[in-house]
């Protein structure tokens, strides 16, 4: 059985315990990955810290040659990443390729780093009298992601904190490791010195140990809301800075001018693409006025179509759940939602044959107060609620707890201009089902789906991984006469 090791410091370094890795179509055990233990967390925040010493003064042109080197070694290897994604994972592998893609974005923005690190100059601001600023990298970082995206979602902090001038040790999922370990070694191949990137497996205990660890300056994390809460809390108090994404429950509202037939296909690309196990999923429609009826029908016949098999067979639209508590999680929030009224119209959760299947699952008539719409299922299940209005489809929304992504599809301008600016959430697609910020913008949502102040990659992704200098300096001419001190607080003069 394959073994997956640490990397640490430029170098696979072997662990002690360890939990077997499942391939989700086949139920099957693919591989071992070690627990990162107080031992190792140290090891790996000592190197990342040794590393940055000298990587911190690497000239910005420098830091964005490796990230373009970098990027170049992304493209060459996505077939190979998507494989490894597909096989711990179990989505399909065009969709495994689209998370690539939409990774490398991030780095092609950090390869402009020198553009995206310059500061300001005033000049003159007083009498012979200047004022500048910059920024500098905070030192090691850490990054804590879920098993979603075991590449996209650490593409969206490692490569700006790197280019800032970091250095970093991911924490991937311990049910997807194996994409991380490439990482690190096309890293390496790009030319970044040893110690600068770093990869720490293990499970929450290792997260928490390296959430704690005194030698980390700031923490990257996205996961549950729960554990999202705990990290911030955990982080600030140690003085650390912190951005924890955490759940979602994306609404999207289809008012009665839209075109049905493209609201359909949408959603249910948004809901059931990747078996569900999205944060920007669609989870729940509202269905305002007359579009329900036409629009659930539309839903239904889309969902019995889709062709659920191994991510591996290019034949497959959806591949399984992640694990099986992930299967048996999805068919209890179904049959709870039928004992309390929902109709069922399309059960997804006798599908035949080996590994963690569930198909979609499409539940009519939920209302706020069921658990399927109060908790993130995570899952191929989504549920349509009706409204009689626009106004009580933003209201509902607006009760949720979550506020990470939302959509509207209508043919009226003024209705999305209204809705984008009453909803409460942070992103929002008009017509677009998975509103995911291009690079060059910043990720983040609302409520309880964000803990912490800044959204993640670009602007404010570096802003998170920087701190911010103001100096302001005097040259004083040596053949101006000495002036007497001035004891009163200093103006612009």
């Amino acid at each position: 059985m394959r073994s997956i090791q640490h990397w640490i410091g430029g170098v696979p370094v072997a662990g002690g315990d360890a939990l077997p890795v499942y391939d989700p179509a086949t139920g099957r055990t693919l591989a071992e990955v070690p627990l990162g233990r107080e031992a190792e967390v140290d090891a790996a925040v000592t190197a990342a810290a040794e590393a940055f010493a000298s990587w911190q003064d690497v000239p910005v042109t420098g830091r964005a040659r490796i990230m373009f080197a970098f990027r170049d070694l992304l493209e060459r290897h996505e077939d190979d990443l998507a494989r490894i994604i597909t096989a711990e994972h179990g989505k399909v592998l065009d969709d495994a390729r689209g998370e690539i893609v939409r990774g490398r974005e991030v780095v092609e923005f950090a390869c402009g780093i020198p553009q995206l690190l310059k500061g300001d100059y005033s000049d003159q601001v007083s009498t012979g009298v200047d004022a500048f600023s910059f920024r500098q990298p905070l030192g090691v970082c850490a990054g804590i992601v879920p098993f979603n995206f075991p590449v996209m979602v650490p593409l969206w902090m490692h490569p700006i904190a790197i280019a800032c001038g970091n250095a970093f040790v991911l924490k991937p999922s311990e049910q997807v490791p194996s994409a991380a370990n490439l990482i690190a070694e096309l890293y390496a191949d790009a030319g970044l010195p040893a110690g600068v990137f770093n990869v720490l497996h293990g499970d929450g205990g290792t997260a928490a140990a390296l959430t704690a660890h005194p030698g980390v300056a700031a923490v990257s994390f996205v996961g549950s809301t729960p554990v999202a809460r705990r990290v911030h809390r955990a982080a600030s108090e140690s003085g650390k800075r912190v951005q924890a994404l955490g759940g979602a429950k994306n609404h999207a509202v289809v008012l009665p001018d839209a075109d049905l037939d493209h609201a359909a296909d949408q959603i249910t690309a948004a809901a059931y693409g990747s078996a569900g196990q999205r944060c920007m999923a669609i989870s729940v429609v509202v269905a305002v006025g007359k579009s329900a009826d036409p629009l659930v029908q539309r839903l239904a016949d889309r969902a019995r179509a889709i062709k659920v098999g191994a991510g591996a067979d290019p034949a497959s639209e959806m591949g399984p759940v992640i694990s099986p508590a992930a299967r048996t999680r999805v068919a209890g929030h179904v049959e709870a939602a039928g004992r309390d009224g929902a109709a069922v119209l399309v059960d997804g959760r006798d599908l035949p044959g080996p590994g963690f299947f569930v198909g979609p699952c499409l539940l009519d008539r939920v209302t706020p107060a069921m658990a399927a719409y109060r908790e993130e299922i995570f899952g191929p299940v989504l549920l349509v609620l009706r409204a009689a209005t626009p106004d009580e489809a933003v209201a509902v929304i607006n009760a949720n707890p979550y506020g990470n992504g939302t959509a509207v599809f209508t043919r009226s301008g003024e209705a999305a201009r209204r809705f984008q600016r009453e909803v409460h959430v942070g992103m929002i697609g008009v017509n677009v089902p998975v509103p995911v910020p291009m690079a060059f913008h910043s990720f983040g949502g609302w409520k309880s789906s964000l803990f912490g102040d800044t959204h993640m990659h670009g602007p404010e992704g570096v802003r998170f991984y920087t701190r911010a200098k103001a100096v302001t300096t005097r040259w004083p001419s040596s053949s101006a006469p000495s002036a007497p001190p001035e004891l009163a607080f200093p103006t612009a003069d």
